[in-house]
């Protein structure tokens, strides 16, 4: 299931720069993600700056230095561009226009334009769809007649969504009856659609909201991508993802799909990470039917959730394998050594873990992320479940005694 292959010189972006081991990575963004890239960065022997709003946050423990700025902070941005001979993003919600600073001041290989995309959902559908993706059919909304519109076309249910922010199940609807869609908040309608468009061609593409046709999946997957901009392409196993309240709960890997499935969702994603020219890591999370078709998601033009489990149970880990992106270095084999469950750990959670942590099998792996305050729905660190098969995983995580009865039956695909 790993694959890897170089593209033609034509298609190979010519941004390529090789950085080794004592060159500056500077981080747009504090939180786990980059706490996390931070700590493969450092064991390679790399040094860490990082631009965050927040004091002590997650990244800022482990790195050599903080800029503590807005993430809208021009200065900020050519400061953290001139001290660091790298500079990536670590989360896609950060101002365009301080990711093009950094671009135009440094060296930002994953580029501003990949990120004007996977900031607005009907960019990134057009462009998904442009790459031979299949898409589920979506309307733009701007008014209350455009849903309606919209509803008559795609049917119920249907899920609307904000184009622009959102995450964990936030700014997302489902629609089931034209009541669901009367209940809509008349706030969202004037989201903001005043962010530079990422080409003139764009501006039609603006829009708050973005109305999809509901796909009746089995079961959802995700596949993380890791492109250089030499143009070389290693895609990690495909994870199979849980869901509760829009919040990812448990990555099951090796997913319990057939092979041939797993095989198009691998290839659909990287097809995807070409297409935008991506450089580091992109996430494509996709939703699998009972007659085994992939449909796209969403992006993540960066490390993702679902590749927690490589921490543990690959041979190289996906934070790894971004900062070996990110500096031009050969991408390492991302082959999976052991079944894996991963689960997160909400703020809920860590009273639980706390308490039954000292009885935790070595085969538990525990990261937890130095968030100061424990929310509920907060992620404060996740735990990597190993077993040499995956039914034992999924039983020893059971017995960790932290998120309660657990029913996670295999997805069931018609013959």
């Amino acid at each position: 299931m790993n694959t890897a292959h170089s593209l033609a010189p034509s298609q190979v972006s010519n941004k390529a720069r090789v950085l080794l081991p004592g060159a500056r990575l500077g981080l747009l963004g504090g939180g786990q993600l980059g706490r996390m890239t931070a700590l493969a960065a450092r064991a390679m022997g790399y040094r860490i700056w990082t631009l965050d709003p927040q004091p002590d946050c997650p990244c800022a423990q482990v790195a050599d230095h903080q800029l503590q700025a807005s993430f809208a902070d021009d200065a900020a941005a050519r400061e953290l561009a001139r001290a660091c001979d790298v500079v990536a993003y670590e989360f896609e919600n950060v101002d365009l226009r301080l990711a093009q600073t950094i671009e135009q001041h440094g060296y930002l290989p994953q580029g501003s334009h990949l990120l004007a995309v996977t900031q607005q959902r009907l960019r990134e559908k057009h462009a998904v769809a442009a790459a031979g993706v299949p898409v589920t059919a979506f309307r733009a909304v701007r008014t209350r007649r455009d849903l309606a519109a919209a509803l008559a076309e795609l049917g119920l249910p249907c899920v609307l969504k904000t184009t622009r922010g959102g995450y964990d199940g936030k700014g997302q609807w489902l629609l089931r009856s034209t009541a669901d869609a009367a209940r809509v908040p008349d706030a969202v309608f004037h989201g903001d659609a005043a962010v530079e468009p990422a080409g003139e061609s764009d501006t039609a593409l603006e829009a708050p909201l973005v109305a999809e046709a509901f796909v009746p999946f089995v079961a959802e997957v995700s596949v993380v991508v890791a492109r250089t901009a030499q143009g070389d392409v290693v895609s990690f196993p495909p994870a199979e993802n849980v869901h509760q309240d829009g919040i990812l709960r448990f990555s099951i890997v090796p997913a319990r799909l057939p092979q041939e499935v797993l095989r198009r969702a691998q290839k659909a994603a990287e097809r995807v990470a070409v297409a935008l020219d991506a450089v580091g890591l992109l996430a494509v999370e996709m939703f699998v039917t009972a007659d085994g078709r992939v449909w796209f998601n969403e992006l993540a033009p960066r490390p993702h959730n679902s590749g927690h489990y490589t921490q543990d149970a690959c041979s190289t880990s996906q934070f790894e394998q971004f900062v070996r992106a990110l500096c031009g270095l050969r991408l390492a084999s991302p082959r999976l050594l052991s079944p894996v469950v991963m689960a997160n750990i909400l703020g809920e959670h860590l009273p639980a873990v706390m308490r039954h942590l000292p009885a935790w099998p070595g085969d538990a792996k525990l990261h937890l992320y130095g968030k100061a305050e424990a929310k509920p729905g907060r992620k404060m660190g996740h735990v990597n479940v190993l077993a040499p098969r995956l039914e034992e995983a999924l039983e020893l995580l059971r017995t960790l005694q932290v998120w309660g009865p657990l029913d996670l039956p295999a997805p069931r695909l018609s013959s």
